[in-house]
């Protein structure tokens, strides 16, 4: 198993030390959001390079982490054209350099399902989802050009909410550079809870050579917002803390995707290692 973390999850630090802290904690690679995590390089649109890239990379190489994706979470249904525009243009940037950070894959979610809501009251599930899919067509032309991959990741309450949402988005932009971000936890509403294990195995069984990434988390349901399908869920649990049928979960990775990067989620630092060493017994166990 290649276990990762998100490598803000320790805050924004100078990138050596950021690098050794996650070496320290024992995890071989990271899911790298440069403006959340670098403190001590300026990584602002514009200000990257290969020359940058392979600094950064080089800096978490001398403490054996490897850089497994880019992190670059925009809003791909942004209602304001040219915040969408500039967040486009910031992703195109990631896809062009990802190489040089070592890696093949830059991540992103995909906007609130209910952004045109009030623009386009009868019509707004849908009116989104052509924002997606214009947003998506026009990245996916600029990783096929750099031989990269659009890593995409589905969440319940999101444009683009379930496994079928994503069969839909890779059948209207046919590209082989689009890949699943797969992360259960987020696809869960109260709802879909009791189904958990067969979305699961839907998505390694019919979606598998599409997974790239699974981020490792756990969730349960406490007082708050509500989303469609229920209560919104808390995301925020340690690996073994929730509701997720965390077998099930690490047996279908063992199975389906040896090797898979998977990257620690929605924790804290404090509870960081008690999540992965949790993963790990449980994966070792299956």
């Amino acid at each position: 198993m290649k276990l990762g973390i998100l490598a803000h999850t320790y805050g924004k630090l100078p990138v050596a030390e950021l690098a050794r802290k996650v070496a320290e904690e024992g995890f071989t690679s990271v899911q790298l959001a440069l403006l959340k995590a670098i403190a001590d390089i300026d990584c602002s649109p514009g200000k990257l390079s290969p020359g940058l890239a392979n600094h950064i990379a080089e800096a978490f190489d001398r403490e054996g982490v490897r850089i497994a994706v880019l992190g670059c979470y925009i809003d791909p249904v942004n209602p304001d054209e040219q915040l969408r525009r500039g967040e486009i243009r910031r992703f195109k940037e990631h896809l062009r350099l990802a190489r040089d950070f070592g890696c093949g894959m830059v991540a992103t979610e995909t906007g609130s399902m209910l952004t045109y809501q009030d623009s386009h009251p009868d019509t707004y599930e849908e009116y989104g989802w052509k924002v997606l899919r214009e947003t998506v067509s026009e990245l996916a032309e600029e990783a096929e050009k750099w031989g990269t991959t659009l890593a995409i990741e589905p969440v319940a309450g999101h444009t683009l909410h379930s496994l079928d949402h994503m069969r839909r988005l890779m059948s209207e932009v046919p590209s082989s550079t689009i890949g699943l971000l797969f992360d259960a936890c987020n696809l869960l509403n109260e709802d879909r809870l009791p189904m958990q294990e067969e979305m699961m195995l839907d998505a390694f069984e019919n979606l598998g050579d599409r997974i790239v990434l699974a981020h490792a988390k756990d969730l349960d349901f406490g007082e708050g917002g509500f989303w469609a399908g229920g209560r919104q869920p808390r995301l925020d649990r340690p690996f073994g803390d929730g509701l997720l049928h965390k077998e099930r979960l690490c047996s279908l990775l063992k199975q389906y995707k040896p090797h898979l990067d998977i990257s620690i989620e929605g924790v804290t630092a404090a509870d960081a290692k008690r999540s992965a060493d949790e993963l790990r017994r449980i994966y070792a166990s299956v």
